[in-house]
């Protein structure tokens, strides 16, 4: 049932999603110039129940330490497609085999406050894995069961100060691990894509 729900929530195309939508007052330059980057969206069939893939950044980077992402990263000049730079990404980060992953389609693209436009590609993980982090850039490589994620009551709006002015974000908490910002807006997008 699953794989049937996520192939439907790719059907009819969609808006791109924006670290600014719940930022209206916020003005984009028309000639801002954004860099590429794709990240996995992988669900993990499991008996109990399909999970979702995460990854918690090093703390010692100087980029979002510490959060919460999807494995990705920017798109390099040798990578054939966003889903290869996807696929080798999260071969990198976590030791994802490649062979492993059946790439289901390309969720809408998703821009950041950080200057970057994000392809998000769904994806299946079938058989047994153990994670192999990359120590350099990933603390902690862990699951979530899908269903907290596509479901839209878990989601809520938080704001923090950020650059002068308070900016909203979304959230989605699962136990010890603050899902918020481009991954849950991600997230919710493809909750509410799920949604019948």
């Amino acid at each position: 049932m699953i794989p049937e729900a996520l192939r439907r929530a790719l059907e009819g195309g969609g808006a791109a999603s924006s670290d600014h939508d719940l930022n209206p007052e916020v003005v984009l330059p028309a000639d801002r110039r954004l860099r590429a980057a794709a990240v996995l969206v992988p669900v993990w069939q499991r008996e109990g129940g399909a999970r979702l893939i995460l990854t918690k950044r090093a703390s010692h980077l100087a980029h979002h330490p510490g959060q919460i992402a999807f494995p990705g990263g920017k798109i390099e000049p040798a990578d054939e497609s966003p889903d290869h730079a996807a696929l080798r990404e999260a071969q990198e980060e976590i030791g994802l085999p490649p062979a492993q992953v059946e790439v289901l389609g390309r969720l809408p693209l998703h821009e950041t406050v950080t200057g970057y436009t994000i392809v998000p590609v769904l994806s299946l993980v079938r058989g047994d894995f153990m994670p192999v982090r990359q120590e350099s850039e990933v603390e902690e490589a862990f699951s979530v069961p899908l269903s907290h994620v596509l479901d839209l009551s878990r989601y809520r709006v938080e704001q923090r100060l950020w650059r002068g002015g308070w900016r909203r974000y979304y959230v989605v908490p699962y136990g010890p691990y603050y899902i918020w910002g481009a991954t849950a807006r991600i997230l919710r997008s493809l909750a509410e894509r799920v949604q019948p």
